[in-house]
């Protein structure tokens, strides 16, 4: 098999080892996965740390079957999909946890958000959606805690002995004053964790998120992705400055959540995914 270069990439840096293993294992996997559910294998979808293929049933059903590395953010990813149940989300159809995989519906005609010109238009599609599949934490479900993300900004000083390197110290410390008491007074629900333009698609049922990552923490924390995107262009747009002001405003009536809460989880979100993209290669 042949894959996209930016694919390979992902899946070395991320994965070490375990990832050239499992895409040298991927063709076994494949065939495991037609055989398991009785499924014609179609042309593979926009590939990031997943192998998410088109397939469709022997009773004629449309599917997407999805192949990953095995790590426990992807079971995190399969335990939401069984919560949301459908409802605000794609459904899933069965799973095999020891090989990690499993069949969704295929949304359609499953269009991304960012298709849409109007911005307040998406950003109340979106704000509703996330109100919608937001649920309450239940800690013995093998979900992934947003304290566990944030404390890996932990080891940015460390790395730059003291200092915050090409990351603003005037940003880093007000994250850094800020976490605390976002976490203290936030509260805790099951939300999606990377809920932006290009995981929220339509359906014949109106939308859908799509690659929920199944994360428990403050539900203000879920806007932080789509303040920034669709990445990389939206920063450098005209008008931005008042985009993301108007974002804030209508996520702030969505959620019942304050702006400030939401432009500081915000400012939160982006130095964590900054501080991901270094630490995974050295050159974010």
């Amino acid at each position: 098999m042949e894959f996209p270069v930016d694919f390979l990439h992902n899946i070395h840096i991320a994965f070490g080892e375990t990832g050239r293993q499992w895409l040298s294992d991927l063709p076994a996997l494949l065939e495991y996965a037609a055989q398991r559910w009785d499924l014609q294998i179609g042309a593979p979808m926009l590939l990031s740390y997943n192998y998410v293929t088109a397939a469709r049933r022997a009773d004629g059903l449309p599917v997407v079957l999805k192949i990953g590395v095995p790590n426990r953010e992807f079971l995190s990813e399969l335990a939401a999909l069984r919560y949301m149940n459908g409802d605000g989300c794609v459904s899933l159809l069965d799973a095999d946890e020891q090989k990690y995989m499993f069949i969704l519906e295929r949304l359609m005609p499953g269009e991304m958000l960012a298709r849409l010109p109007d911005d307040d238009q998406r950003t109340r599609i979106a704000g509703e959606l996330m109100a919608r599949i937001h649920r309450p934490a239940l800690q013995e479900m093998p979900f992934i805690k947003l304290s566990d993300w944030f404390a890996e900004l932990g080891k940015l000083r460390p790395r730059f002995a003291g200092a915050t390197g090409p990351f603003p110290e005037k940003l880093c410390s007000r994250v850094e004053n800020l976490l605390p008491i976002l976490f203290e007074t936030g509260g805790l629900s099951l939300i999606h964790g990377d809920c932006h333009h290009f995981n929220i698609l339509s359906s014949g049922s109106g939308w859908c998120v799509i690659d929920p990552k199944g994360v428990i923490g403050p539900p203000g924390y879920e806007c932080g992705p789509l303040l920034t995107n669709p990445i990389p262009d939206f920063p450098y747009l005209a008008g931005a400055l008042r985009r993301v002001e108007r974002r804030i405003a209508i996520l702030s009536e969505c959620l019942g959540l304050s702006k400030e809460n939401i432009r500081d989880w915000g400012l939160c979100h982006c130095l964590l995914s900054g501080w991901w993209d270094m630490a995974e290669d050295g050159s974010g």
